[in-house]
């Protein structure tokens, strides 16, 4: 653990704000109240390789209060709060593996810190427990399975299946309604956009912005951006998601030319280079490029690096690269994700949502032990539209319900529309 329990003032500011996060986060802390009085993480071990910010605290403290035994690392160099970390440790007396700025050597010895824990359940990231427990073959046959929360980490998920390398069942949390449609818009396009801001303190209105990726997280950024006055252009792989970004309203085109014009550049697309020596070619003078995807890989930096004639931080989180042709290039966050390398990740609420997935995931593990294959799996929709459900409640909001007439009729077929 990197963390000095003694620094009382440091734990203090982090308890404060997990507190702060709680407040939003109703419908987890009520799975947990439930998962505690039915003892199903009982004598439970869990190793989590998770954002340590505050709302993955308070699920961590779920956790805990449910009977697990968790251990936290982290799942990015820059995306721990340090002070969350230390009040995790000192107030709840859990291991926590992390800090901010951390060299990969660390990285990995806090995933493999956390496994020596030889856990039940493993909750991920971006698939870096995963993957290390197939590559060293240490403890994966203890492991009754695991959880997936990000789109990267299924992605790389489903390719270790399909080559017959998953070493346990896992659920994708990130494919849950209540995680994609909200985390990953709502969350993201919000986080992003305070991430930019905060590392640069610029003006978004009037500017041209330029969003990498047009799924749910795109979705959501472009419409944040838009929101803030930028003409928003969309660059794309897919053509359907091309077309339903130009249908949203945005200009969309190939990331060269969009380059050329763009003030700000955010990548979400979970692949690499997507910003690379086309874009860099042509770029406009100026440019602010930042990621939001996932790993460090989504701005082909190498190349940037190659063709730059010196590099200088400007701000916190703002390295500026003077290229050999005069034009300057900024990269927030060293390349890694802006939203939580310079601001605090997504806003509590919707972490609640994806959140309630990740401890419902684990119990539905615990309660299907032995009859899950080693596939990436989902949660029942049951299950999804009962963290909805909870979510309303906790809003004081209220919806209709079918009567037994309209179930009928809506599930029947004798029936004709004018009968």
């Amino acid at each position: 653990m990197k963390y000095d329990i003694a620094n009382i003032d440091l734990a203090k500011a982090g308890l404060a704000r997990i507190e702060w996060a709680k407040r939003d986060m109703p419908v987890l802390a009520d799975l947990a109240k439930n998962l505690k009085k039915s003892k199903s993480f009982k004598n439970l071990t869990v190793a989590a390789c998770m954002h340590v910010t505050a709302e993955t605290a308070n699920l961590i403290i779920a956790m805990q209060a449910a009977g697990a035994k968790v251990s936290l690392c982290a799942s990015n160099p820059l995306s721990t709060q340090d002070d969350v970390a230390a009040a995790l440790v000192k107030n709840f007396n859990i291991p926590v593996f992390a800090k901010k700025g951390e060299s990969n050597k660390e990285y990995l010895a806090h995933l493999q810190a956390v496994l020596d824990t030889e856990p039940d359940i493993t909750m991920d990231d971006g698939a870096d427990l995963v993957s290390l427990i197939e590559s060293s073959k240490k403890i994966k046959n203890k492991i009754i399975g695991g959880t997936e929360e990000t789109t990267t980490g299924v992605t790389r998920l489903k390719s270790m299946a399909k080559d017959g390398k998953l070493p346990f069942p896992v659920i994708a949390v990130n494919d849950s309604m209540t995680k994609h449609f909200f985390d990953n818009r709502y969350g993201t396009g919000q986080s992003t956009m305070d991430g930019i801001i905060r590392a640069t303190n610029k003006l978004i209105a009037g500017s041209v912005f330029v969003v990498a990726g047009y799924g749910w997280c795109g979705k959501g950024l472009a419409m944040r951006a838009r929101g803030l006055g930028a003409n928003v252009i969309i660059t794309e792989i897919d053509p359907i998601k091309a077309i339903e970004g130009l249908m949203d309203g945005f200009r969309v085109m190939p990331m060269a030319a969009a380059a050329q014009e763009a003030d700000f550049i955010c990548t979400v697309t979970g692949n690499t280079n997507v910003v690379g020596a086309d874009a860099f070619k042509g770029m406009k003078d100026g440019c602010i490029v930042s990621n939001s995807g996932h790993f460090d890989v989504e701005i082909d930096l190498v190349t940037l690096n190659k063709i730059s004639k010196s590099k200088k931080e400007m701000r916190n989180f703002v390295e500026a690269h003077e290229l050999k042709d005069g034009r300057t290039v900024f990269i927030l966050a060293g390349g890694r994700l802006v939203n939580l390398g310079s601001a605090e990740g997504h806003p509590a609420s919707v972490m609640d949502l994806s959140f309630s997935n990740q401890i419902l995931a684990v119990d539905f593990l615990i309660k299907n032990k032995g009859k899950l294959t080693n596939e990436v799996h989902i949660l029942p929709e049951i299950l999804d539209r009962k963290i909805a459900s909870l979510k309303l409640k906790s809003l004081g909001t209220t919806i209709d319900i079918l009567s037994k007439r309209q179930e009928e009729y809506i599930s029947g077929w004798k029936e004709g529309t004018n009968a």
